[in-house]
């Protein structure tokens, strides 16, 4: 009896279809520098990740010095963040940033998204299976 069990469990399994086409890649990188050169060579990583694997889901979350990044009057790499929105990547602000560092809020790219804690919304999307890149040098 148990050799029949066990030949059933081998055929069945191996009746399993592979999984086909591309993995559909959940990314949520951390961006906690205020560093401009840090920000073009994010900026550099999601062109590369969206070249590897075009149905790649991005979301790039900024707070602390990060959210300078976001800010109209700081960013060096506004084209680069409107162009990856529109191509699908999500910005996301960090109101306690904004709130903690008293930056104006109406400053904020309006591409961005927002979030209560940016931390928070960074492990919410680990405890969803995303995978974590910190961004920086």
């Amino acid at each position: 009896m148990r050799t029949i069990l066990l030949l059933l469990t081998l055929v069945c399994g191996m009746a399993l279809p592979a999984q086909d086409g591309p993995r559909q890649h959940r990314i949520v990188m951390q961006l906690t520098s205020g560093d401009t050169l840090v920000h073009k060579n994010l900026m550099k990583q999601v062109k590369n990740m969206l070249e590897a694997s075009p149905t790649a889901r991005i979301d790039v979350v900024c707070h602390g010095p990060g959210m300078d990044m976001l800010m109209t009057d700081r960013s060096t790499v506004q084209a680069k963040v409107k162009e990856f929105v529109a191509r699908g990547v999500a910005f996301t602000a960090c109101d306690n940033t904004i709130r903690e560092r008293q930056l104006d809020p109406d400053r904020v790219m309006p591409e961005a998204g927002h979030v209560k804690a940016g931390i928070i919304h960074i492990v919410e999307r680990q405890e969803d299976g995303w995978s974590y890149i910190k961004a920086g040098f």
